[in-house]
């Protein structure tokens, strides 16, 4: 691991500093990137997970993904976590903090606002910064791939009704602009982009390792420019938003202790489940990160088609935004250093699971 990798929190802490002095100093700069939006998705901050998520991109074998149905426990795991207990114990916590443990500091009338905020985060699983959650756990790209597809093929289908459900409302627009153009940046074009520049190096290869080596070269120098973006990303979410940990900094820690217990207990319920069902850790720990981390351009639309731009729910889910980097970055370095408590994919292959790749077995 290079000193750079090594100290990613560090710098991480660092962006978030320059994020809010920036956005404080030019405020009107940021707002004008801010604005560069459509469907609620800012085309910056998209043009940047691209930086992120390409190389795990290349890395995705197509000719592998035939062999995902026999490694069927990670993609369980998943389904169940982001959409059996996620929703419903997102729901319970705002419930628990907001209507009786900060009953006494939180205005009665903003409540159930910050209650709705939390519900739509919980009800909608991330789709685009797994990928470097992934990549940085070194997960497996193919079935990372899957798992995401998956989420996002269920949420077209889940996310309506199960947020309806919650909240009591039964008239919920679903902005569709917004989640199927999230899905298409943020999955389709950076795919796309990864298989042809895959296609092109195997094909200027003689042999199929020979394919592999130009792959695996190619992967590691444009892996520098994926945790670049990941800064840039981290800076302009500062930028765009730290004025309101500035001007509201009690509500904001208010808001984020739920969202904490929230993230930290969906990771320790998925990778527990994932550790005593013996899944490989480079499935075990994008398995479990997934439902950690939330789809925050569909959570902020939505709250601010039903309640409005300045209502409370919006600035949950802004808070969501802010949080969740640094609470990913710490389970990254958890799942890192806890890798030796899970088989190898070796040790997975005695459960009907196809032989290595080998771009797998070189890491």
């Amino acid at each position: 691991m290079s000193l750079f990798d090594r100290y990613l929190s560090l710098w991480v802490a660092l962006c978030i500093l320059a994020g809010i002095v920036l956005g404080s100093l030019w405020p009107g700069l940021f707002q004008t990137v801010a604005g560069w939006e459509y469907a609620s998705v800012n085309l910056a901050v998209g043009v940047l997970i691209w930086a992120m998520v390409y190389p795990m991109m290349v890395a995705v074998d197509f000719a592998s993904l035939r062999h995902i149905h026999r490694r069927p426990k990670g993609l369980v795991i998943t389904v169940v976590v982001n959409w059996l207990i996620k929703p419903f114990t997102m729901a319970a916590l705002g419930v628990l903090f907001f209507e009786f443990l900060f009953a006494d500091v939180i205005d009665p009338a903003d409540a159930g606002q910050y209650i709705a905020g939390l519900i739509l985060l919980g009800a909608a699983p991330c789709t685009a910064m797994v990928f470097i959650w992934s990549q940085l756990t070194r997960g497996d790209p193919n079935y990372t791939l899957v798992q995401v597809s998956l989420n996002d093929i269920i949420m077209i289908f889940a996310f309506a009704p199960i947020v309806a459900l919650l909240l009591g409302v039964t008239d919920l627009q679903v902005p569709w602009e917004t989640l199927l153009l999230s899905v298409l940046l943020y999955v389709v074009i950076p795919l796309a982009a990864g298989a042809a520049t895959r296609a092109a190096l195997v094909g200027k290869a003689n042999n199929g390792s020979g394919g592999e080596v130009r792959v695996a070269r190619f992967i590691a120098a444009v892996k520098p420019f994926s945790i670049l973006g990941l800064l840039a990303t981290v800076v302009l979410l500062f930028g765009f938003q730290g004025h309101v940990i500035l001007d509201k900094p009690l509500l904001i820690g208010l808001i984020a202790v739920p969202l904490l217990i929230q993230s930290y207990g969906i990771f320790a319920i998925a990778y527990a489940a994932a550790w005593a069902w013996r899944v490989p850790h480079n499935i075990a720990a994008p398995c479990a990160l997934i439902g950690t981390s939330n789809f925050f351009e569909l959570a902020v639309a939505v709250a601010i088609g039903l309640f409005g731009l300045n209502s409370g729910a919006a600035l949950v889910t802004v808070v969501g935004v802010l949080v969740e980097v640094p609470v990913m970055l710490s389970l990254v370095a958890f799942a890192n250093r806890t890798k030796r408590h899970f088989p190898d994919t070796a040790d997975a292959a005695n459960d009907s699971t196809p032989p290595l790749h080998p771009q797998e077995a070189r890491r």
